[in-house]
């Protein structure tokens, strides 16, 4: 059955293309936000053991194996929201069938690679997702094709190149050690202690190469470009769910697999990168004019709360960063999705030429609200629980210095989210934006949904934590 979360996404695409009608081209994209809805009706619905651990057809076939855990199905749930709100947005923004069409064809793509890259379980395998989602996503960025598009694709395939050097020559040091690409026979070989050195360079390049994809500091160069050259529904997918899925998910893995974690050095890296990943994108969103910079910086600054969480080498570390994951997944696509309303009512994301737009876009702002509030840790929303870990983890293990850090960051995410609301939906309405109006019903839906579920998890924390969070511990240790 686990093969389906990968063949089905795929035979979408051919059936779609080997059609091409006018109708199939108008309606495509409810077919693909249909798609994620019954995936994530399945991980929530369907227990682990129902799914299966392996899947013969791709082992017979394509030689990898498909397995599932705790972690595996929590990435699955995290990436079924942020592909359905991210398509819905698509439907509403692209205003040409063809355009829209192409757009869910590669939407779809990348559903299938990132389903591969959270079930495969060799490293190998892994690796060639991971690149099937980055290639997809290259042709994304650039779908304006204009200036500011094709040089933000460059930017991105240069430094997305860079990482794979890196996960490459990694991958070649665990296949030396073990003889195998499997995580089971890396687990066991690199238990070998004379081996722990080899392991160690290998952990740290391909940690380099996870850092590279999912935007850390200072390898997040590609990050912010690509937000702002890129529509607004590519911008929810790679900051909601592709940085983390292609960096952040197969650094977990590693760390697991190969004991990296509860290694000195690896685990100063961790904590050092993060550090400066959460300062760096705090700092440089306050110096932002631009809706959607902003929020990519703002990312790099998340991202860097789940790497220090990591770092901590501690099930609360992890439990925190998990927790993060999903959290930033959905509130960073609410505010994605609430900027790409904006764009769509008013032609601009230039924060100094906005403001007032509350009274004119109640929803838009309203929602906004809401996960501004969460990604400041604000109580009781769920972007409080995860920080309220991720601190809790850090200053459990001794790093109090790094707990102040995260501390101190989110006051200063706080701040720029705050100046934000103010330029943008407080105050009176600019110059020329009298007649706005609140958009249409299909862009507000995904925002009123994500803040609904910001919302739910902040309440039922408890419920949330012990059906999803808690079992992950068990399975990376």
């Amino acid at each position: 059955m686990l093969a389906l979360f990968v063949l089905i996404p795929l035979a979408g695409v051919l059936i779609l293309n080997i059609l091409r009608l006018n109708f199939i081209k108008k309606t495509a994209c409810w077919f693909g936000a249909l798609m994620a809805l019954a995936q994530i009706g399945i991980v929530l619905f369907i227990p682990i053991t129902a799914l299966g651990s392996q899947s013969g057809f791709f082992a017979k076939y394509f030689f990898f194996n498909l397995a599932i855990d705790s972690l595996s199905k929590l990435m699955l749930l995290a990436i079924g929201i942020v592909v359905f709100s991210a398509i819905l947005i698509g439907q509403f923004t692209y205003q040409d069938d063809s355009k829209r069409f192409n757009f869910l064809n590669l939407m779809l793509l990348t559903l299938a690679g990132m389903n591969g890259i959270v079930m495969v379980s060799d490293i190998f395998s892994l690796y060639v997702f991971i690149e099937i989602v980055a290639v997809a996503s290259f042709i994304l960025i650039s779908t304006y094709k204009d200036k500011l598009a094709l040089e933000s694709t460059f930017k991105y395939i240069v430094l997305s190149v860079t990482a794979t050097v890196f996960i490459l020559f990694s991958i070649a040091i665990f296949i030396l050690i073990s003889g195998n690409t499997s995580f089971a026979s890396i687990k066991d070989a690199v238990g070998n202690s004379a081996s722990s050195t080899l392991a160690v360079i290998a952990v740290c390049l391909f940690i380099t190469g996870t850092f590279t994809k999912g935007g850390l500091v200072p390898f997040h160069g590609w990050l912010p470009d690509a937000h702002s050259s890129a529509p607004g529904s590519i911008s929810i997918l790679l900051s909601g769910i592709v940085i983390k899925v292609t960096g952040i998910y197969p650094l977990i893995r590693i760390l697991n697999i190969t004991g990296g974690g509860a290694n000195e050095i690896v685990k100063g890296i961790l904590l050092a990168i993060g550090a400066v990943s959460i300062v760096a994108g705090a700092l440089a969103s306050l110096g932002q004019s631009d809706i959607k910079r902003m929020l990519a910086f703002s990312s790099v600054s998340q991202m860097g709360y789940i790497v220090i969480s990591l770092g901590t080498g501690s099930a609360l570390g992890l439990a925190g960063a998990a927790l993060h994951i999903v959290n930033h997944a959905i509130f960073k696509s609410q505010l994605f999705a609430n900027a790409a309303a904006v764009e769509k009512q008013t032609g601009t994301r230039d924060m100094d030429k906005l403001g007032g737009l509350a009274s004119k876009m109640p929803i838009t702002g309203g929602t906004s609200i809401v996960a501004m509030l969460s990604i400041s840790g604000i109580p009781p929303l769920a972007g409080f629980w995860s920080k309220l870990l991720i601190i809790l983890a850090l200053w459990q293990s001794g790093h109090y210095i790094y707990a102040f850090i995260a501390v101190i960051a989110s006051v200063i995410t706080l701040a720029y989210f705050l100046m934000l609301q103010r330029k943008v939906f407080f105050g009176k309405v600019a110059a020329g934006l009298e007649s706005i109006k609140e958009a249409k019903f299909g862009l507000v839906l995904p925002a009123i949904i994500l803040a609904l579920l910001t919302i739910f998890i902040g309440l039922f924390f408890p419920l949330v934590y012990n059906k999803l969070i808690l079992p992950i511990q068990s399975v990376l240790k």
